[in-house]
């Protein structure tokens, strides 16, 4: 079964599949349920795929059990349709092991705040972000866990200051330097000297100012110029997007609201977006691209927002 192809479908399932889970579930809408499911083969199939990723969703069912005492005012319906959708391997940030869960140093979704270090650096940490410092006589050690900082280094030249993110290392052999990490992907972007990035893989090189290079899994992007303007734009509340993925929009938007954000559809994922959005009205941004590109949303009560394809 596509899941583009059925999506809909899919999604009246899962509907459904809420509904008839609910304690006050009426014996009418019982009997619109059965009458729904006899009326097409396609409908029996997609309720077996509620059915399978409910099964999932047995896995995670302890951690699921807190966040819901967690949220007493939130449905048992909306918050039912938030794990189906969880289950089902879309995505989302609620997990056991979340990263950064012990940090030294975080941000809420939303907070923009400025962090001064023992040494004199500054760090101004972006929306849902996370790290811990490590200093020692010979090397400042910085582990970012998650989101986007910008760093503001003071010299020291008897220790090196280096930020560890998702697999790489980024020595700063300047002063300024904008750091994101979101979505298994790290990218740097140098607005004043340089930085020495190398990865895992033993892939490294120097970035120079102006220019910014993206890595993930080990594996070291080609450098490209840097609109500096574009990679800043959070610190004055804004975020510039131009050709960017949609899975990847989706993914930063989601690190400015408290919810998630569930791309129901993988065939969509990759369609470009150019925008500028306002970080403190993310829901807006997710009306517009879902009236640009012709897609669909479902909002259960701020908790979790699917996005699928329309038709």
């Amino acid at each position: 079964m596509s899941e583009d192809a059925t999506d809909p479908i899919v999604m009246e399932a899962l509907e459904w599949f809420v509904r008839m889970r609910d304690d006050k579930v009426t014996a009418v809408e019982r009997q619109a349920f059965e009458a729904w499911l006899a009326a097409d083969d396609a409908h029996a199939a997609a309720w077996k795929h509620a059915q399978a990723l409910w099964a999932r969703f047995d896995i995670m069912q302890p951690e699921f059990d807190r966040l819901r005492r967690g949220r007493s005012l939130l449905s048992r319906r909306n918050f039912t349709l938030g794990a189906i959708a969880l289950a089902g391997g879309a995505g989302g940030l609620y997990a056991a092991g979340q990263p950064g869960l012990f940090a030294e140093y975080t941000t809420d979704i939303g907070e923009r705040r400025t962090i001064g270090l023992q040494d004199g650096s500054s760090v101004e940490l972006g929306s849902y972000s996370a790290f811990s410092t490590r200093f020692t006589e010979t090397e400042r050690h910085i582990e970012f866990y998650r989101g986007e900082g910008f760093f503001d280094i003071s010299p020291d030249p008897s220790r090196a200051f280096l930020v560890h993110a998702g697999g790489g290392t980024t020595r700063a052999l300047g002063t300024k330097f904008d750091l994101k990490f979101v979505d298994d992907l790290v990218t740097v972007a140098v607005s004043e000297h340089a930085v020495q990035v190398q990865t895992e893989g033993l892939s490294n090189l120097r970035l120079e100012e102006g220019w910014q290079v993206s890595y993930a899994g080990g594996r070291l992007g080609q450098p490209t110029q840097a609109s500096l303007d574009t990679v800043e734009a959070w610190r004055s509340d804004r975020i510039v997007f131009q050709d960017v993925p949609l899975r990847r929009v989706l993914a930063e938007l989601e690190r400015y609201r408290h919810g998630r954000i569930i791309l129901m559809s993988s065939g969509i994922g990759d369609i470009p977006v150019t925008a500028i959005f306002e970080t403190k009205h993310t829901g807006n941004a997710l009306r517009t691209i879902a009236d640009t590109l012709g897609i669909r949303l479902i909002d259960a009560a701020n908790y979790v927002t699917l996005v699928y394809r329309a038709g």
